[in-house]
């Protein structure tokens, strides 16, 4: 069970944000991921909890952000509910789309596994609901996904594979790059590996 601490940043002017403590674990049903977030003041600022089934769809999301709440899963696409912190009001949505994304490394795991592009293939274009910065506040967003290349990294219990992905924003025609191996994310625009306990899981193939 891959168990370690994610450092936060503004991906444009590199503002800390805090850190992410997390756990996850491939099971029979699929991938969870479970963590807290801090703020750069070490105070609470939320926590992420995201089941995804073997082929990367959102079983149960529930994310939690200075008292902001959502919950969601892939019912006819996605569907959630956004509760303000006084508990006084719900907002519902759904939208045709599969999977969510955000800030958490977690999105970054669930919509490679969800996509699975194979190395050198043209870009895969999916759409998802962004989860944003501070409130999870939803909002729509069309990537292509690209596998650029799989490397094996020699470690010290045996080879490691890192995938490196371009995700490009179709919105603004930003691109960046992503590092995963397994269920991991090693690096990625706002994100950095700090401490890491335990190797990277890595999934099943469902294909057999």
């Amino acid at each position: 069970m891959p168990r370690g601490r994610y450092s936060l940043h503004d991906p444009h002017d590199h503002t800390p944000l805090g850190e992410e403590h997390f756990h996850c674990a491939p099971g029979p049903s699929g991938w969870r991921y479970v963590s807290q977030l801090t703020a750069p003041n070490g105070d609470h600022r939320g926590s992420v909890d995201l089941a995804i089934d073997e082929l990367g769809r959102p079983i149960r999301l529930e994310a939690n952000a200075y008292s902001w709440q959502v919950r969601g899963a892939a019912i006819d696409g996605v569907t959630w509910v956004r509760t303000d912190p006084a508990g006084a009001e719900a907002t519902e949505g759904t939208v045709r789309a599969p999977g969510f994304t955000g800030t958490s490394p977690a999105f970054l795991v669930a919509t490679a596994r969800l996509l699975r592009p194979t190395p050198g293939a043209p870009g895969t274009r999916v759409r998802l609901v962004a989860l944003t910065d501070p409130v999870l506040a939803p909002r729509t967003v069309d990537q292509s996904w690209a596998l650029l290349r799989r490397e094996e990294h020699p470690t010290d219990s045996g080879p490691l594979l890192v995938d490196a992905y371009e995700v490009s924003a179709l919105d603004t025609g930003e691109v960046h790059t992503v590092h995963i191996a397994g269920d991991v994310v090693l690096s990625a625009p706002g994100i950095e590996l700090e401490h890491l306990e335990t190797p990277p899981s890595t999934f099943p193939d469902p294909t057999g």
